[in-house]
């Protein structure tokens, strides 16, 4: 079915829900002619059924109701008196509005007849305040007789066209049946649209969807005896319950699911508004309309997708003659998309305009006191356009009531973050800008993995797991290492930040160190890392329940759910965990280091360095936080681009530097070997700067000499008692893609 076709279904379902209403009112307001509050209700009730038919193109049936509109307004306002002609005509409006709609239904249109006899009768009980109904081909007409006040109301829409009495007549609506005489197999069977669909109060569905939490609740523990039982008709009745629950919880979870049409429809207006309000002109694009997302989390993200477009129309879309003057069509784009993926929604809000000044951004966050003047230097384009989520950052040139206080983004991350979502960007500078949003599907019942740490119980949203690691014998005693202090393990090649779960709640800590390591691996923010638990048990849908006033302000947890044995379980925030054990911050606090970092070292302060050597032997160090990775590529990874050595790396192409070239010598012969690599991050690009070999990673005081370095060096310092060289990767990098620009003119 289309959309326009859903529209027209609501518009049917509402319509005989008014008209059946409708009958009940106007009867009691024959009782009771001065009821004006229920005048008031029938009047919004026809109003609504008239402006819906001019928004759908029914145009007999909104003729025929803005008659009855007109007399109700008298009515209404007491200039015409109400009395059973009066109520017997608004009657007869019911039946043939009925009639129409019965027609739209079956056929698509409201049908030929345009009731000209009702629309007079309805026109000449207006009185002096009446205006002459138009014939189609003739001149106006007079009213027609008044109907007898005995008319039974089922036959009331026939009643008032005595002069069109010879054609046949169309049997009276199913609504508004009348008596039949004819045989059972004659009668329809058909159900209208209405017949089909109910409405529930949203409390209802809430309602119903705690029973269904309670329902797999209860499951859950009966499960928990499956295990340990024999007996035949149990496990077959328990396997039939389970399949029972689990087709309920579905099916009660799709009726709390809306399309993110209900709150993207607003936008438009918004757009709307704002571009007339800046001068600027827009257009909003839409895909994905249809797709679904639980109640709650539609209400959830809201206000945050409202200020994302608006913040879009203020700082992303230039005014029409910055467009013109940067080759761009004057009118401006703002494309909103949904999707599911993985499980999940993601919701991307694009733009045509400006993008996001990374330099100007760093330069407030740095005025602002965010970051430091040496952080920012160091700072990738991404992390840069990060920074407009910080609180308290604004770009805008000028205070307006749309933007420029400093207060919102941040709001905007933390609330869908709430959600168990997550938020990214995707800048083009003077091209445009993309927020990626990537929410759950709902928040009611959701997967989780079960995790014992100190004889607690928690558990792990799903949407967070990557995968499980289990660290057994020299693997658990040597695979973990220690950098700046803090817990790491090389996975892959990449060094994953650890954190052990009981140090950060106060739990009792195990003592047995030849023991397993269990590492779950979850992804935070675009951060990875891993969470060192005691015990991983297994996955199963739990029911999330709220956390109590008191334990609301924990950001460690999301909530609680009761297992199967009917003890609760504390479901962990992993966003709360990254950010409690600083593995968000000091990751960024990591890529925001300097390059002379290590020249800027005070006498006594310890760092943590890479040793390597180059061309031959050559020692060599670099600050530890300045290497993104360690890889290892086979010789027959290794590619050329024109004379340039590549490597295709992460959906890239890695360009390889030969420090041994780089400073006036040569490789030793590595030919069919496989190359070290250190992966490292100049601005928004990365290099790979190929070693001889890795000696170490080492921590200790730094000494820093400065005499007559060679370019490319910051210094020599003597590192595990022999002379080094330090590394000044930003200088080696910077003349690299100076030496490649220079080729490529």
């Amino acid at each position: 079915m289309g959309e326009m076709d859903d529209v027209v279904s609501e518009f049917l379902v509402e319509s005989h829900e008014n008209l059946d209403r409708l009958d009940t009112d106007l009867l009691a307001l024959e009782s009771n002619p001065n009821a004006r509050e229920m005048l008031a209700s029938i009047f919004r009730s026809i109003h609504t059924i008239k402006g819906t038919c001019g928004f759908l193109g029914f145009g007999r049936l909104e003729s025929l109701s803005h008659a009855g509109e007109n007399l109700l307004s008298l009515l209404r306002d007491g200039k015409v008196g109400v009395d059973q002609e009066a109520t017997g005509a608004l009657l007869s409006l019911v039946d043939a509005t009925r009639r129409m709609l019965d027609n739209i239904e079956k056929q698509g249109s409201e049908g030929p007849d345009e009731f000209l006899e009702l629309k007079e009768t309805l026109t000449r009980l207006q009185g002096e305040f009446a205006k002459p109904v138009q014939r189609p081909g003739g001149a106006p007409t007079a009213a027609s007789a008044p109907i007898p006040s005995a008319t039974p109301p089922a036959e009331l829409a026939l009643a008032p066209a005595p002069v069109e009495a010879a054609r046949p007549v169309a049997p009276p609506s199913p609504a508004a049946p009348a008596p039949s005489t004819s045989a059972p197999a004659a009668a329809s069977t058909e159900h209208s649209v209405a017949d089909n669909s109910i409405r529930v109060d949203v409390g209802q569905l809430d309602k119903l969807m705690n029973l269904v939490g309670e329902l797999v609740l209860a499951r859950n523990q009966v499960l928990q005896f499956t295990t340990s039982s024999c007996d035949n008709g149990f496990l077959a009745t328990t396997q039939r319950l389970n399949l029972i629950t689990t087709e309920l919880q579905e099916s009660v979870m799709k009726t709390r699911m809306q399309p993110i049409s209900n709150i993207w429809s607003k936008l438009p207006r918004v757009v709307r508004d704002l571009s007339q309000s800046l001068g600027k002109k827009i257009r909003v694009e839409m895909d994905g309309k249809e797709t679904e997302l639980d109640k709650t989390i539609l209400e959830a993200i809201k206000d945050p997708l409202t200020h994302i477009v608006r913040n879009s129309c203020d700082h992303g879309i230039e005014a029409p003659q910055v467009r013109a003057q940067r080759g761009k069509p004057a009118e401006g784009v703002l494309h909103l998309r949904a999707f599911h993926e993985g499980g999940q929604v993601i919701i991307e809000i694009s733009d045509d305009g400006g993008g996001i000044d990374v330099e100007r951004v760093k330069r407030k966050a740095v005025t602002n006191g965010l970051i430091t003047q040496e952080q920012a230097s160091r700072m990738g384009e991404r992390e840069a356009c990060m920074l407009i989520f910080a609180a308290g950052l604004s770009t805008a040139s000028a205070l307006s009531n749309i933007s420029g206080r400093g207060v919102g983004m941040d709001v905007v991350r933390s609330n869908i973050e709430k959600t168990g979502g997550q938020v990214d960007l995707h800048n083009r500078f003077l091209e445009g800008l993309t927020i990626r949003i990537k929410i759950p599907l709902t928040l009611a019942i959701i997967p989780a993995l079960v995790v014992v740490t100190g004889e607690e119980r928690f558990a792990i949203p799903q949407v967070s797991l990557l995968e499980l690691v289990r660290l057994e014998g020299e693997a658990a005693r040597k695979g973990i290492e220690m950098i700046e202090g803090s817990p790491v393990y090389r996975l892959r090649g990449a060094l994953l930040p650890l954190v052990h779960l009981d140090r950060e709640l106060g739990l009792a800590q195990r003592t047995n160190g030849d023991a397993a390591v269990n590492i779950v691996v979850l992804q935070a923010d675009d951060r990875h890392f891993g969470l060192v638990v005691d015990r991983i048990c297994d996955t199963e849908e739990i029911v999330v329940k709220p956390l109590g006033k008191l334990l609301k302000g924990l950001s460690t947890f999301a909530g609680a759910t009761i297992m199967g044995d009917g003890k609760v379980a504390l479901i962990l925030d992993v966003m709360g965990i990254a950010q409690r054990a600083r593995v968000i911050s000091e990751a960024r606090e990591r890529a925001s280091v300097s390059a002379n970092a290590a020249t800027n070292a005070s006498e006594g302060e310890q760092r943590r360095l890479l040793l390597f050597s180059v061309g031959g032997g050559q020692r060599m160090a670099a600050a530890l936080e300045e290497a993104a990775r360690l890889e290892v590529f086979a010789a027959d990874q290794i590619e050329l681009s024109g004379h340039q050595r590549v490597v295709q790396y992460r959906d890239d192409i890695l360009p390889l530097i030969s420090l041994a070239e780089h400073f006036g010598g040569s490789e030793a012969d590595i030919a069919g070997q496989p190359l070290p690599v250190v992966v490292v991050r100049e601005g928004d690009r990365s290099y790979g700067l190929v070693v001889e070999r890795i000696l170490d990673i080492v921590e200790q005081e730094l000494k820093v000499q400065r005499c007559a370095p060679r370019a490319g060096l910051l210094g020599t310092a003597v590192i595990g008692g022999k002379v080094t060289d330090l590394l000044d990767i930003a200088a080696v990098a910077k003349r690299f893609a100076s030496e490649c620009d220079t080729h490529a003119i």
